[in-house]
Protein backbone atom coordinates (compact mmCIF):
# COMPACT_ATOMS: atom_id res chain seq x y z
CA UNK A 1 0.00 0.00 0.00
CA UNK A 2 2.95 2.52 0.54
CA UNK A 3 4.49 2.60 -3.08
CA UNK A 4 1.26 2.14 -4.54
CA UNK A 5 0.29 5.22 -2.48
CA UNK A 6 3.33 6.75 -3.85
CA UNK A 7 2.49 6.29 -7.58
CA UNK A 8 -1.00 7.72 -6.30
CA UNK A 9 0.02 11.02 -5.22
CA UNK A 10 2.68 11.51 -7.82
CA UNK A 11 -0.36 10.95 -10.44
CA UNK A 12 -2.81 13.43 -8.23
CA UNK A 13 0.75 15.78 -8.39
CA UNK A 14 1.50 15.37 -12.33
CA UNK A 15 -2.16 15.44 -13.67
CA UNK A 16 -4.07 17.07 -10.90
CA UNK A 17 -7.50 16.58 -10.46
CA UNK A 18 -9.94 16.02 -13.23
CA UNK A 19 -11.50 19.04 -14.99
CA UNK A 20 -14.52 16.80 -16.28
CA UNK A 21 -16.81 14.29 -14.90
CA UNK A 22 -15.19 14.60 -11.38
CA UNK A 23 -16.01 11.62 -9.44
CA UNK A 24 -16.82 13.80 -6.34
CA UNK A 25 -19.14 16.21 -8.44
CA UNK A 26 -21.68 13.62 -9.57
CA UNK A 27 -21.44 11.94 -6.14
CA UNK A 28 -22.49 15.35 -4.66
CA UNK A 29 -24.60 15.51 -7.21
CA UNK A 30 -26.48 12.67 -6.09
CA UNK A 31 -26.07 13.54 -2.86
CA UNK A 32 -27.90 17.34 -3.44
CA UNK A 33 -31.03 15.05 -5.20
CA UNK A 34 -31.14 12.38 -2.65
CA UNK A 35 -31.63 15.73 0.00
CA UNK A 36 -34.03 17.37 -1.16
CA UNK A 37 -36.49 14.69 -1.85
CA UNK A 38 -35.99 13.21 1.89
CA UNK A 39 -34.79 15.75 4.26
CA UNK A 40 -38.37 16.75 6.03
CA UNK A 41 -36.68 20.08 7.19
CA UNK A 42 -36.40 21.27 3.62
CA UNK A 43 -40.16 20.64 2.35
CA UNK A 44 -41.48 21.18 5.16
CA UNK A 45 -42.08 25.06 7.12
CA UNK A 46 -42.78 24.44 11.04
CA UNK A 47 -44.80 26.61 12.82
CA UNK A 48 -44.30 25.24 16.10
CA UNK A 49 -41.39 24.40 19.30
CA UNK A 50 -43.72 21.21 19.36
CA UNK A 51 -43.16 20.13 15.31
CA UNK A 52 -39.69 21.03 15.67
CA UNK A 53 -38.83 18.71 18.61
CA UNK A 54 -41.44 15.98 16.83
CA UNK A 55 -39.31 15.91 13.60
CA UNK A 56 -35.81 15.22 15.67
CA UNK A 57 -36.03 11.63 15.39
CA UNK A 58 -37.41 11.07 11.94
CA UNK A 59 -35.15 13.98 10.93
CA UNK A 60 -31.73 11.66 11.78
CA UNK A 61 -33.30 8.31 11.40
CA UNK A 62 -34.00 9.85 7.83
CA UNK A 63 -30.01 11.49 7.95
CA UNK A 64 -28.83 7.88 8.66
CA UNK A 65 -30.08 6.09 6.21
CA UNK A 66 -29.30 8.78 3.79
CA UNK A 67 -25.70 8.55 4.68
CA UNK A 68 -25.87 4.45 4.66
CA UNK A 69 -27.29 4.66 1.38
CA UNK A 70 -24.91 6.79 -0.21
CA UNK A 71 -21.72 5.14 1.09
CA UNK A 72 -22.32 1.42 1.51
CA UNK A 73 -23.11 0.48 -2.21
CA UNK A 74 -19.82 2.84 -3.65
CA UNK A 75 -17.30 1.76 -0.86
CA UNK A 76 -18.31 -2.26 -1.62
CA UNK A 77 -18.31 -1.94 -4.61
CA UNK A 78 -14.91 -0.52 -4.16
CA UNK A 79 -13.65 -2.92 -1.88
CA UNK A 80 -14.64 -6.12 -4.76
CA UNK A 81 -12.63 -3.91 -7.33
CA UNK A 82 -9.76 -3.38 -5.23
CA UNK A 83 -9.41 -7.48 -4.69
CA UNK A 84 -9.83 -8.03 -8.38
CA UNK A 85 -6.87 -10.28 -9.24
CA UNK A 86 -4.30 -8.51 -11.32
CA UNK A 87 -5.74 -5.30 -11.67
CA UNK A 88 -6.95 -4.91 -7.82
CA UNK A 89 -4.02 -2.77 -7.22
CA UNK A 90 -4.49 -0.17 -9.91
CA UNK A 91 -7.71 -0.02 -8.50
CA UNK A 92 -6.52 0.81 -6.03
CA UNK A 93 -3.99 3.23 -7.02
CA UNK A 94 -7.20 4.87 -8.62
CA UNK A 95 -9.16 5.23 -5.93
CA UNK A 96 -6.52 7.28 -4.10
CA UNK A 97 -6.14 9.29 -6.93
CA UNK A 98 -9.77 10.67 -6.94
CA UNK A 99 -10.32 10.45 -3.69
CA UNK A 100 -7.02 12.66 -2.74
CA UNK A 101 -6.87 16.81 -3.52
CA UNK A 102 -3.05 17.81 -2.99
CA UNK A 103 -2.79 19.30 -6.07
CA UNK A 104 -5.82 21.37 -6.26
CA UNK A 105 -4.89 22.53 -2.90
CA UNK A 106 -2.38 24.15 -4.31
CA UNK A 107 -3.50 25.18 -7.31
CA UNK A 108 -6.50 27.02 -5.41
CA UNK A 109 -4.40 28.71 -2.89
CA UNK A 110 -2.29 29.78 -5.30
CA UNK A 111 -5.26 31.29 -7.13
CA UNK A 112 -5.45 33.65 -4.37
CA UNK A 113 -1.62 34.05 -4.33
CA UNK A 114 -1.36 35.10 -7.84
CA UNK A 115 -4.07 37.50 -6.94
CA UNK A 116 -2.18 39.37 -3.67
CA UNK A 117 0.71 40.04 -6.05
CA UNK A 118 -0.98 41.54 -9.20
CA UNK A 119 -2.90 43.90 -6.17
CA UNK A 120 -6.21 42.32 -7.40
CA UNK A 121 -7.92 42.22 -4.07
CA UNK A 122 -11.86 41.53 -5.22
CA UNK A 123 -9.90 38.73 -6.97
CA UNK A 124 -8.37 37.21 -4.00
CA UNK A 125 -11.41 37.55 -2.26
CA UNK A 126 -13.72 35.89 -4.93
CA UNK A 127 -10.56 32.99 -5.16
CA UNK A 128 -10.84 32.56 -1.56
CA UNK A 129 -14.74 32.37 -1.18
CA UNK A 130 -14.48 29.05 -2.98
CA UNK A 131 -12.31 27.34 -0.56
CA UNK A 132 -14.24 28.43 2.63
CA UNK A 133 -17.87 28.63 2.91
CA UNK A 134 -17.88 32.41 4.01
CA UNK A 135 -19.48 35.54 1.99
CA UNK A 136 -16.93 36.69 -0.17
CA UNK A 137 -17.60 40.05 -0.02
CA UNK A 138 -16.84 40.05 3.75
CA UNK A 139 -13.73 37.55 3.81
CA UNK A 140 -10.15 38.13 4.71
CA UNK A 141 -8.15 36.24 1.59
CA UNK A 142 -5.20 35.90 3.54
CA UNK A 143 -6.23 34.14 6.93
CA UNK A 144 -8.62 32.47 5.13
CA UNK A 145 -6.96 30.65 2.57
CA UNK A 146 -4.15 29.67 5.23
CA UNK A 147 -6.78 28.01 7.22
CA UNK A 148 -8.59 26.42 4.62
CA UNK A 149 -4.68 25.11 3.54
CA UNK A 150 -4.60 23.66 6.91
CA UNK A 151 -7.83 22.34 7.48
CA UNK A 152 -7.98 20.95 3.81
CA UNK A 153 -4.90 19.37 3.95
CA UNK A 154 -6.47 16.73 6.69
CA UNK A 155 -9.40 16.51 5.32
CA UNK A 156 -8.54 16.08 1.60
CA UNK A 157 -5.29 14.18 2.22
CA UNK A 158 -4.11 13.24 5.31
CA UNK A 159 -7.44 11.85 6.10
CA UNK A 160 -7.46 10.14 2.67
CA UNK A 161 -3.88 8.54 3.12
CA UNK A 162 -4.53 7.39 6.38
CA UNK A 163 -7.52 5.29 5.81
CA UNK A 164 -5.93 4.36 2.58
CA UNK A 165 -2.83 2.69 4.37
CA UNK A 166 -5.58 1.03 6.43
CA UNK A 167 -8.20 -0.48 4.30
CA UNK A 168 -6.89 0.53 0.69
CA UNK A 169 -8.64 2.35 -1.91
CA UNK A 170 -11.82 1.11 -0.59
CA UNK A 171 -10.91 3.26 2.76
CA UNK A 172 -9.55 6.18 1.00
CA UNK A 173 -13.24 6.78 -1.03
CA UNK A 174 -15.42 5.93 1.79
CA UNK A 175 -13.16 8.81 4.06
CA UNK A 176 -13.66 11.23 1.18
CA UNK A 177 -17.25 10.63 0.28
CA UNK A 178 -18.44 10.90 4.33
CA UNK A 179 -16.10 13.73 4.54
CA UNK A 180 -18.03 14.73 1.14
CA UNK A 181 -21.22 14.40 2.79
CA UNK A 182 -20.18 16.13 6.15
CA UNK A 183 -19.04 19.57 4.43
CA UNK A 184 -22.67 19.34 2.27
CA UNK A 185 -24.83 18.14 5.21
CA UNK A 186 -22.81 18.79 8.42
CA UNK A 187 -24.08 22.66 9.27
CA UNK A 188 -25.72 23.84 12.18
CA UNK A 189 -28.65 25.28 10.45
CA UNK A 190 -32.70 24.54 10.62
CA UNK A 191 -32.43 22.42 7.50
CA UNK A 192 -29.23 20.01 8.09
CA UNK A 193 -29.54 20.44 12.03
CA UNK A 194 -31.32 16.81 12.53
CA UNK A 195 -30.90 15.59 8.66
CA UNK A 196 -27.38 16.04 8.71
CA UNK A 197 -26.34 14.80 12.28
CA UNK A 198 -25.50 11.15 10.96
CA UNK A 199 -22.90 12.97 8.28
CA UNK A 200 -21.25 15.24 10.47
CA UNK A 201 -20.93 12.54 13.26
CA UNK A 202 -19.85 9.64 10.82
CA UNK A 203 -16.41 12.44 9.68
CA UNK A 204 -15.60 13.24 13.36
CA UNK A 205 -15.68 9.66 14.23
CA UNK A 206 -13.73 8.72 10.56
CA UNK A 207 -11.45 11.81 10.97
CA UNK A 208 -10.36 11.61 15.03
CA UNK A 209 -7.00 9.84 14.93
CA UNK A 210 -5.70 11.52 11.20
CA UNK A 211 -6.55 14.86 12.77
CA UNK A 212 -4.61 14.92 15.33
CA UNK A 213 -1.43 12.69 13.43
CA UNK A 214 -2.06 16.02 10.97
CA UNK A 215 -1.83 18.34 13.79
CA UNK A 216 1.36 16.48 15.05
CA UNK A 217 3.04 16.57 12.03
CA UNK A 218 2.19 20.51 11.75
CA UNK A 219 4.22 20.50 14.93
CA UNK A 220 7.14 18.57 14.11
CA UNK A 221 7.48 20.37 11.18
CA UNK A 222 7.20 23.62 12.10
CA UNK A 223 7.64 25.37 15.81
CA UNK A 224 6.75 22.71 17.80
CA UNK A 225 6.63 24.16 21.04
CA UNK A 226 4.50 27.28 19.85
CA UNK A 227 2.13 24.31 17.79
CA UNK A 228 1.81 21.94 20.70
CA UNK A 229 0.83 24.93 23.55
CA UNK A 230 -1.84 26.43 21.03
CA UNK A 231 -3.29 22.79 20.29
CA UNK A 232 -3.31 22.11 23.88
CA UNK A 233 -5.13 25.76 25.10
CA UNK A 234 -6.88 26.82 21.31
CA UNK A 235 -8.44 23.50 19.71
CA UNK A 236 -11.64 22.69 22.79
CA UNK A 237 -12.49 26.08 22.28
CA UNK A 238 -13.32 25.56 18.45
CA UNK A 239 -16.42 24.21 17.95
CA UNK A 240 -15.03 21.28 15.47
CA UNK A 241 -13.48 18.59 17.66
CA UNK A 242 -10.65 17.62 14.62
CA UNK A 243 -10.65 21.04 12.58
CA UNK A 244 -9.41 22.73 16.22
CA UNK A 245 -6.19 20.56 16.74
CA UNK A 246 -5.44 20.96 13.24
CA UNK A 247 -6.07 24.56 12.67
CA UNK A 248 -4.28 25.29 16.07
CA UNK A 249 -1.23 23.44 15.83
CA UNK A 250 -1.00 24.56 12.28
CA UNK A 251 -0.85 28.04 13.09
CA UNK A 252 1.06 27.87 15.95
CA UNK A 253 3.53 25.85 13.71
CA UNK A 254 3.86 29.00 11.53
CA UNK A 255 3.83 31.69 13.93
CA UNK A 256 0.91 33.53 12.35
CA UNK A 257 -2.42 34.23 14.18
CA UNK A 258 -5.72 32.52 12.60
CA UNK A 259 -9.34 32.60 13.73
CA UNK A 260 -11.59 35.66 14.69
CA UNK A 261 -14.62 37.37 13.36
CA UNK A 262 -15.88 35.83 10.11
CA UNK A 263 -19.20 36.16 8.08
CA UNK A 264 -20.89 33.04 6.90
CA UNK A 265 -24.44 33.58 5.28
CA UNK A 266 -24.47 37.62 5.90
CA UNK A 267 -23.94 36.18 9.83
CA UNK A 268 -21.08 37.70 11.47
CA UNK A 269 -19.26 35.29 13.90
CA UNK A 270 -17.28 35.56 17.26
CA UNK A 271 -14.82 32.93 16.05
CA UNK A 272 -11.48 32.22 18.89
CA UNK A 273 -7.91 33.04 17.95
CA UNK A 274 -6.24 30.45 16.54
CA UNK A 275 -2.17 30.00 16.81
CA UNK A 276 0.71 33.03 18.14
CA UNK A 277 2.68 35.36 16.90
CA UNK A 278 1.94 38.03 13.76
CA UNK A 279 -1.13 38.43 12.00
CA UNK A 280 -0.75 36.46 8.25
CA UNK A 281 0.53 38.07 5.56
CA UNK A 282 0.58 36.91 1.65
CA UNK A 283 3.90 34.56 1.79
CA UNK A 284 2.10 32.67 4.79
CA UNK A 285 0.13 30.82 2.30
CA UNK A 286 2.96 30.01 0.55
CA UNK A 287 4.44 28.61 3.72
CA UNK A 288 1.49 26.69 4.60
CA UNK A 289 1.10 24.69 1.57
CA UNK A 290 4.51 24.21 1.81
CA UNK A 291 3.86 22.56 5.88
CA UNK A 292 1.51 20.15 3.82
CA UNK A 293 3.66 19.20 1.11
CA UNK A 294 6.63 18.25 3.45
CA UNK A 295 3.99 16.50 5.69
CA UNK A 296 2.83 14.66 2.97
CA UNK A 297 6.54 13.23 2.33
CA UNK A 298 7.35 12.58 5.56
CA UNK A 299 3.59 9.98 6.08
CA UNK A 300 4.81 7.97 2.67
CA UNK A 301 8.66 7.96 3.64
CA UNK A 302 7.17 6.87 7.76
CA UNK A 303 4.99 4.32 5.47
CA UNK A 304 7.82 3.04 3.44
CA UNK A 305 9.95 3.02 6.03
CA UNK A 306 7.91 0.22 8.21
CA UNK A 307 6.56 -1.18 5.68
CA UNK A 308 10.03 -2.27 4.76
CA UNK A 309 11.04 -3.08 8.60
CA UNK A 310 7.54 -5.31 8.89
CA UNK A 311 8.81 -7.12 5.61
CA UNK A 312 12.36 -8.17 7.13
CA UNK A 313 10.64 -9.09 10.19
CA UNK A 314 8.48 -11.81 8.47
CA UNK A 315 11.43 -12.52 6.30
CA UNK A 316 13.49 -12.82 9.22
CA UNK A 317 11.18 -14.74 11.00
CA UNK A 318 9.45 -17.34 8.56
Amino acid sequence: MPILAVFAVALDWWVGEPRRFHALVGFGNLANGLESKFNIASRRSFTSHHAILSSVFPSRLIGTCAVALLLVPFTALAWWLCHLPHWGWLINIALLYFAIGHKSLHEHARAVSHALKSNDEAGAKLASSYMVSRDSAAVDAIPATIESVLENGNDGVFGVLFWFFIAGGAGALAFRLANTLDAMWGYRSSRFLHFGWAAARLDDVLDYIPARLTALSYALLGNTNNALACWHKQAPTWDSPNAGPVMSAGAGALNIKLGGRARYQGEWHERPVLGMGEKAVAEDIERALKLVRYSVYCWLAVALISSLIACLFLYGRF
